[in-house]
């Protein structure tokens, strides 16, 4: 892929059908957007990521519609080249209406797709039909952390078939892409395979076609706790821009995430 070409879901695709991996970082502000798109990483998710990392919550489920508005916004204007993701917030894409209403504040304050959690096929047919690129994201939902009884690996045993189920309909339904988390890197691996459209994994293994991590963790602040899945890509750099760059070449040359970093089925 041109390193200067501006990344399109065009663009994501080809490289899923050129086994080129795809990056992805999250960003909450304009000075971080810019110094995630100086290191060459394809695609940045304003994630609800923020309720934790921004916001000092517990959880991501606080964040509202506003708060994501306000930092799509910010992190619009540090970015040219990448990609630029939101999540819906928490029971704001609950029906179709209720999902178009929202996706149309996040696509307005800049965002080029909207993600959301869960089989919520629905609405991701509606947003689809209107034109609204979507994201899915299946495994570990963090929206639903308390009826998961906690941050746990998902997908083991019987599970997967039916995660692997709801990744098929999400994609029938119209989404364009698909974040995996916290799943076996046995059954990351086969729901890539499955998929015609790219899987981005976050703890789901190196056999997905790209990777995602939240800002704070690739730079090894904020978690005297980090989960399995997440390595600090500052350490041993020298500075910020240096571990941001670590991160992309890692995830291009398939050595993130290792198997200490990967759960097994």
């Amino acid at each position: 892929m041109n390193q200067g070409a501006k990344v399109t879901l065009r663009a994501l695709a080809a490289m899923k059908s050129e086994r080129q991996p795809i990056s992805m970082l999250t960003a909450y502000d304009a000075t971080f957007a810019g110094e995630i798109e100086r290191a060459g990483v394809d695609c940045v998710l304003v994630g609800d990521s923020l309720g934790n990392v921004i916001q000092g919550r517990q959880s991501t489920v606080p964040v509202t519609l506003d708060d994501m508005v306000y930092h799509v916004g910010c992190v619009r204007r540090g970015l040219s080249r990448p990609l630029l993701l939101a999540d819906l917030p928490f029971l704001r894409y609950a029906d179709p209406a209720m999902a178009v209403e929202s996706s149309r504040a996040l696509m307005q304050a800049g965002a080029e797709m909207v993600k959301l959690e869960g089989a919520a096929v629905e609405s991701v047919a509606r947003l689809t039909e209107l034109g609204v690129p979507v994201c899915g994201h299946l495994g570990l939902t963090p929206q639903s952390v308390h009826q998961l009884s906690g941050y746990r690996v998902q997908g083991r045993g019987e599970d997967g078939k039916r995660l692997l189920a709801e990744a098929r309909a999400l994609a029938d339904a119209g989404c364009a892409l698909l974040v995996l988390e916290c799943v076996p890197t046995s059954l990351g691996s086969e729901v890539a395979a499955a998929l015609e459209i790219p899987v981005i994994g976050i703890g789901a293994g190196a056999g997905v076609d790209g990777q995602v991590l939240v800002l704070h963790d690739a730079l090894g602040i904020g978690s005297a706790h980090p989960p399995r899945f997440v390595r600090d890509f500052v350490a041993g750099t020298g500075s910020i821009q240096a571990g941001l760059r670590a991160f992309v070449a890692a995830v291009r040359a398939r050595e993130f995430p290792s198997a200490d970093e990967s759960y097994g089925g």
